[in-house]
């Protein structure tokens, strides 16, 4: 019987000490996972979670809430910034059938349609627009203004409109500067699509830059020529009252 016994305690298998310490190894191993998931962990999706789950248990402060804080809420400002910027699928139709009209017109030299980190701009030459150093619309003017806003009155959820000169000095003149001729012309622009082609007024901001934001360099005739215009800019927030 004792010789038994003793066969059966030294037969095959893990010591207990082995065990033990393979045990401690798989949780070594566990919390570094779990240290490295934290490290790539979004910190305001987890604040939000942290704040949800204190208000569940009745530990939210009074009068504050997770809505309250739109960091939290909506992710980190880079994000907010990155969505701003993403274009609407809907608006990009829009564009693509803008620019396809305007080839089939012969307007696509005057007019441009382009995509770029703040979404759809529409460039309208001061050529067909405008006389020099005059913020009244020209007829042919009107006509493409009226046919854009067809295409966008309904389908964009708010316009940018501003206005742009060259370099040039002005020398006196109704409007002083290009400041106030870039201005001047960005609220007729503004004025017509509210009041002849209805568009919704709400949906519109006007602004002048003068010759601050030039598409090239202000070195030559044509250069200048490009860089005066009016932008459409299409919005994709409504604009904030």
């Amino acid at each position: 019987m004792a010789r038994r016994k003793k066969k059966e305690e030294s037969s095959p298998g893990a010591p207990l000490w082995l065990v033990t310490y393979g045990d401690m190894v798989t949780l070594v191993l566990t919390f570094f996972v779990l240290l490295f998931s934290f490290s790539s962990i979004d910190v305001m999706k987890f604040e939000m979670m942290i704040l949800s789950f204190q208000g569940a248990l009745g530990f939210m402060p009074g009068g504050k809430s997770v809505q309250e804080n739109p960091a939290v809420f909506g992710g980190s400002i880079a994000d907010q910034a990155a969505e701003s910027t993403r274009v609407d699928p809907n608006i990009q139709e829009v564009a693509k059938n803008l620019r396809s009209y305007l080839q089939s017109e012969g307007l696509d030299k005057q007019v441009t349609v382009r995509m770029d980190q703040r979404g759809v701009t529409v460039s309208l030459s001061d050529q067909f627009l405008f006389s020099s150093g005059s913020a009244d619309l020209k007829p042919e003017g009107m006509r493409i203004l009226f046919k854009i806003a067809e295409f966008i009155r309904d389908a964009v959820p708010a316009i940018a409109v501003e206005g742009h000169t060259d370099s040039t000095p002005m020398r006196g003149g109704r409007y002083n500067d290009n400041w106030g001729l870039s201005s001047a012309r960005a609220a007729s622009v503004a004025s017509y699509l509210q009041y002849r082609a209805k568009f919704d007024p709400r949906k519109i901001q006007a602004v002048g830059y003068g010759p601050n934001q030039p598409l090239v360099p202000n070195d030559t005739p044509e250069h200048k020529a490009l860089n005066r215009r009016v932008d459409l800019v299409f919005l994709s927030r409504y604009p904030k009252q």
